[in-house]
């Protein structure tokens, strides 16, 4: 079959179906001179190709192999048939600070400005599971992230905001199950439909023991949570994202844009054979599993990484899974731009940085994105901060054209040739973890913590040595003054927040809790006997 006719049969099956259900944005779509930017743009082959083409270097086999269209496997040109020309990105800026009322007025602020979906940061006591009143969370309660010790909290998070019409992504991890709960608690409180709701827990506990540290329990519980969830999404909320694997953490961490591929989706290998494992099927869950990726400075590096890491997961679930399902084979992602890139020096030149990374993003096909403000290497960012953030993202999508056409540097001879270098180099990576037992085990050995731990002294060398140059801290410094709106935490909210779980327990029946204590307790036993009958 030619390559023109492959072209025809995508149009006529996968794009037809996804206009019927998504329709484009326009009519037409066109630059400023009134020429027609294609749909998608394709490879030229003399008279036997498509009408919308482009030079190129592949074959035509090596291009259906490493390419093909969008919306179809191998997922490289992107995981959607039509992409942005129907629906951009979900704009989430990833928000929370203090006590829940103070989010959730950030929250209908964003949403105002023309946020498409919530992100919400923890703060440290929560991501590890202790109350706000736990002597252990003295002076972190609301500092990095919103207080959350019991559903009250969880009520004022998202008061006036309907869970049934937003998408909400979760940073939290060790407690995902619990936090989890208590969303859908909230929105069956709201008359929401549990079966309806769409978002997102990042629920990656083996990223926290390579790059983070906010776990709780040892390895193998955690596993079983995070299985646990993934059985129980599949049966009741069934548009849920179980896992965001992340990748995020691993390259602020001091990864390359190698590792961060490699190493994500081995945790996502390991998760997937944990499911397997305790008996499920790969196609019930696998379409609920996420990712989540660092955009950092390099644009066109990081293009092509998204392209390769797509590309992976595809053959990765088909081939060594032997997943039946398109939805199993495809790589969704959730972008963040660059933390560690922000200086604290010019800190106006973050939203230069911020823009490059947002625009490799979307040339390299998210499905969500995170834009950082410009003062967050500083302190929490501004509502004014944030705006610019979120300001920069809109721009991004109705301003310069690149939403425009599908997959828009397909064909560029650096671009498909980094895309081929970074799975080469991520492949390797992952056959090296799989000669060690997996990601688990390659972890407990401190294989990705060394390479990652490398990689980032190597990186700060060449910093020192001024071969990589960072704009305003080893090159073209001044003397400055910051002039920059402040936000800061009132230190009182700890103080207000043990008060309202000192009242929630004196409040509440002390009996019916014991009660439900034993009872979870009792399940605890249960399982535990069982997983003794079994191994």
């Amino acid at each position: 079959m030619t390559i023109n006719d492959q072209y025809n049969k995508w149009k006529e099956n996968t794009l037809k179906k996804s206009l019927e259900k998504f329709k484009e944005r326009k009519e037409r779509f066109e630059t400023s001179a009134g020429v027609e930017v294609p749909r998608l743009a394709c490879f030229r082959w003399g008279l036997d190709t498509p009408r919308e083409e482009s030079a190129g270097l592949l074959d035509h086999q090596s291009y259906l192999d490493k390419l093909g269209f969008p919306g179809e496997y191998p997922y490289t040109r992107g995981v959607q048939p039509t992409m942005y020309r129907s629906r951009f990105w979900t704009m989430r800026q990833y928000a929370g600070f203090s006590t829940a009322e103070e989010s959730n007025k950030r929250y209908r602020y964003l949403l105002a400005q023309g946020q498409t979906g919530l992100s919400v940061a923890f703060d440290l006591p929560t991501q590890i599971g202790y109350d706000a009143d736990d002597p252990i969370a003295q002076g972190e309660v609301g500092k990095v992230g919103v207080s959350i010790s019991s559903i009250h909290d969880m009520m004022q998070l998202y008061d006036q905001i309907p869970l049934d019409k937003v998408s909400t992504s979760m940073t939290i991890n060790a407690p995902a199950g619990v936090l989890l709960a208590m969303y859908i608690a909230v929105a069956k409180r709201q008359g929401a439909d549990m079966h309806q709701l769409r978002g997102t827990i990042q629920n990656d506990i083996l990223k926290e023991y390579v790059a983070r540290g906010t776990y709780i329990f040892p390895p193998a519980p955690s596993m079983r949570l995070i299985t646990d969830i993934f059985s129980f999404c599949a049966k009741e909320v069934p548009y849920w994202n179980t896992i965001s694997i992340s990748g995020y953490h691993i390259r602020e961490a001091g990864s390359t844009a190698v590792q961060e591929v490699a190493f994500t989706l081995a945790d996502g290998i390991a998760y997937v054979e944990a499911a397997l494992k305790a008996g499920l099927d790969v196609d019930a869950f696998a379409g609920q599993l996420s990712f989540f990726f660092n955009a950092h400075n390099n644009l066109l590096e990081e293009v092509a990484k998204f392209r390769a890491a797509r590309r992976m997961w595809a053959r990765i679930m088909r081939e060594r899974f032997k997943a039946k399902k398109p939805s199993s084979w495809q790589l969704r992602f959730h972008t963040q731009t660059a933390g560690s890139t922000l200086t604290a020096q010019q800190p106006e030149n973050n939203v230069v940085r911020v823009t490059l990374q947002a625009l490799s993003a979307v040339l390299g096909g998210t499905q969500s994105l995170h834009t950082n403000s410009m003062d967050e290497a500083l302190w929490l960012p501004t509502e004014k901060s944030v705006r610019v953030a979120l300001r920069t993202q809109q721009i991004i999508a109705y301003e310069s054209g690149v939403a425009d056409s599908i997959d828009p540097l397909a064909g560029s001879y650096l671009i498909e040739h980094l895309t081929d270098e970074i799975e080469k180099g991520a492949l390797d990576y992952i056959a090296k973890i799989d000669e060690m037992g997996g990601a688990l085990q390659s972890i407990e050995r401190g294989y990705m913590q060394n390479e990652i731990q490398n990689a980032a002294y190597a990186a700060q060398q060449e910093i020192e040595r001024k071969e990589q140059i960072v704009v305003g801290v080893n090159q073209f410094n001044v003397d400055e003054v910051l002039t920059l709106e402040r936000l800061q935490v009132d230190p009182s909210i700890e103080l207000g927040q043990r008060e309202k779980l000192k009242k929630l327990r004196e409040a509440r029946n002390k009996e019916r809790v014991d009660e439900l204590l034993r009872e979870i307790g009792g399940c605890g036993q249960r399982h535990r006997q069982f997983d003794a009958a079994v191994h």
